[in-house]
């Protein structure tokens, strides 16, 4: 049987969310299409900081049946790199994603990232060449376009039936365990809107584009819970995106993200969208769509009021079997398909044509994360200006200034955060 040899860089709650669950069942119930026959998925190599949540793995029942190399400390992801896996899996915190994927790239691996790929438009621009120069797929997780409700929504726009978006607002709100304990260690000069907005900019960008352009990005928020009032710690982000469609009509989307909401809250991790079109209104809420769930001293904690079985679930089956499935886990199995179909999808003396074909796939290549990017780039910015006390700045896309610009209230000068077009 054909096999996929993976390693894991990062090893926290994203792996146990949706990682694990791939890898303990495709190692023995192989993914399948026509052009590859059945292919196995193997966890043969992580790589972590301190390598302790790997450690407690490989004692667990899947670890002692499927041993993979642990390795840790400082040179752990290089050190991972110099073995014969095929494919890396990258799910570190975001500010570490470039030099971990432009390793492995440079190591000839096929590379995934978790969203945000990069921070910044020239870590894309190097991202996207050395993947060409190397004959790898370089891929990053956004698991939200495969929601059952936004592929739906994106459906009935591409459809006709919604008809011009004109403006949106967005919403995702994370329990104060979040910021607190899951992810302490790394958010000390970080933001929600980073982590989590990113997920609503690729809904936008990919469900109404490609015909219309990005014009300006604006943004504040809030600091003083996990961090330092006039610190660069952020509580919350609102963040406004600005796209002019081509008969020069404006669509404005509003995202409002944080992580210190009560961690009693009902809805654990709150999400909402609104769409308005010309002939309609699209309105999605993940607690109304959803179940309640009240157990005994279980609830909120153990297990969630509002728990979103769509994205990811445990179930036991009709017909006897326990599953975990869930379009954030359908999602990574899509990548390993489309590197399957890379490497065993035909004859050798085709595979440049099917590589093309894969990076053609604008729903995850990093090629087609540019608007994404640089809209993280220039959020990023305009936050850190308002740390320096200047707040109310904007940063106007392919403008006469440059690809990025970044404009201070009452200064006619701007910074150019990006030379060239995004």
């Amino acid at each position: 049987m054909r096999v996929l040899r993976c390693g894991m860089i990062g090893f926290g709650m994203i792996f146990e969310d949706t990682y694990r669950p791939v890898f303990e069942r495709r190692h023995h119930d192989p993914l399948h299409s026509s052009a590859t026959g059945p292919v196995s998925i193997q966890l043969c190599a992580v790589a972590s900081r301190t390598g302790a949540r790997s450690a407690k793995y490989l004692g667990s029942e899947y670890g002692q049946r499927r041993p993979f190399t642990n390795y840790s400390g400082a040179n752990a992801s290089r050190t991972l790199l110099t073995s014969d896996v095929d494919v890396v899996c990258i799910a570190t915190p975001d500010d570490r994603h470039f030099v971990a994927a432009r390793d492995a790239i440079l190591a000839r691996k096929h590379v995934l990232i978790e969203k945000p790929s990069v921070l910044s438009l020239t870590e894309l621009d190097e991202l996207s060449r050395l993947a060409t120069e190397n004959g790898v797929l370089a891929k990053v997780v956004y698991h939200k376009l495969a929601d059952p409700d936004h592929k739906k929504l994106r459906t009935l726009y591409q459809d006709d039936v919604l008809q011009h978006v004109n403006n949106g607002y967005c919403s995702l709100l994370e329990p104060k365990s979040i910021s607190g304990g899951q992810f302490a260690e790394w958010i000390a000069g970080r933001n929600p809107a980073t982590y989590v907005a990113v997920h609503y900019l690729k809904l936008i960008d990919f469900t109404f584009g490609p015909n219309w352009s990005l014009d300006r990005v604006l943004a504040t928020g809030q600091r003083g819970l996990v961090g330092p009032v006039d610190g660069p710690t952020w509580d919350s982000v609102q963040l406004q995106v600005v796209y002019r469609h081509p008969d020069s009509r404006e669509a404005a989307f509003d995202i409002h993200t944080s992580w210190v909401t009560p961690d009693n809250f009902p809805g654990y991790v709150e999400q909402e969208v609104q769409f308005r079109f010309d002939n309609a209104v699209w309105c999605a809420h993940q607690r109304k769509r959803g179940v309640e769930l009240t157990v005994e001293n279980r609830t909120p904690g153990e297990l969630k009021n509002t728990p979103n079985y769509h994205y990811n679930g445990t179930f036991l089956e009709p017909w006897g079997e326990r599953s975990q499935r869930g379009y954030g886990i359908e999602v990574i199995e899509r990548f390993f398909l489309e590197v399957a179909n890379v490497e065993f999808g035909g004859p050798d003396a085709s595979r440049n044509e099917r590589l093309a074909l894969m990076r053609a796939l604008t729903y995850n290549d990093i090629t087609a994360d540019r608007n994404c990017v640089a809209i993280v780039q220039s959020l990023e910015a305009i936050l850190a200006r308002a740390v320096a006390g200047e707040s109310g700045c904007v940063v106007k896309v392919n403008g006469s200034a440059g690809g990025l610009a970044l404009y201070e209230p009452g200064n006619a000068t701007p910074l150019i955060l990006y030379e060239g077009r995004v």
